[in-house]
């Protein structure tokens, strides 16, 4: 009969992305999909690209957060980073009553964000065996991401010079 056919012991690739409040990419991480993502939390905010402004009293940063998240490594990875986790209970019971109403889910940024990337077609299926070449492919989907964005927004003018 042979193996099941969802289970064929092939590697696969997880990948982590940290994104700003309205879906920008801001920093990835590759691993294998066997993983848990709160194991990864540490590296993606370290694999920022950009340089960060530095939180305040006044203007704290909030990293948005599953329920994958809700324990103390996530948490020690969020306050490490000077981040304000804001992270979904794993209990549907607290799940309820955390959010107030009026205010929406956060979480669907990062999914459109996800989505967004893997309109790469060199993304969508991963054909690279290594894993450098593939996070360099996801690196650029990031960065026509931002590109496209920007031009939408009529801040990247082709006629300006370097």
């Amino acid at each position: 009969m042979g193996k099941n056919p969802t289970d064929r012991g092939k590697n696969g690739s997880k990948e982590s992305v940290l994104v700003e409040g309205d879906g920008g990419p801001l920093g990835m991480v590759l691993a294998a999909a066997n993983g848990n993502d709160h194991l990864l939390l540490r590296e993606t905010i370290e694999a920022i690209v950009i340089e960060r402004p530095e939180p305040t009293a006044e203007a704290p940063q909030h990293l948005c957060l599953d329920a994958d998240y809700d324990n103390p490594k996530g948490r020690e990875a969020a306050a490490a980073g000077q981040y304000t986790p804001h992270i979904v209970p794993v209990r549907k019971e607290k799940r309820s009553k955390a959010r107030t109403p009026g205010h929406k889910p956060r979480r669907w940024v990062v999914e459109r964000t996800l989505a967004w990337l893997c309109k790469c077609r060199a993304i969508l299926v991963r054909y690279d065996k290594k894993a450098a070449n593939f996070l360099g492919l996801l690196q650029l989907a990031c960065a026509l991401c931002w590109y496209r964005r920007l031009h939408r927004l009529g801040r990247c003018d082709s006629k300006q010079g370097p």
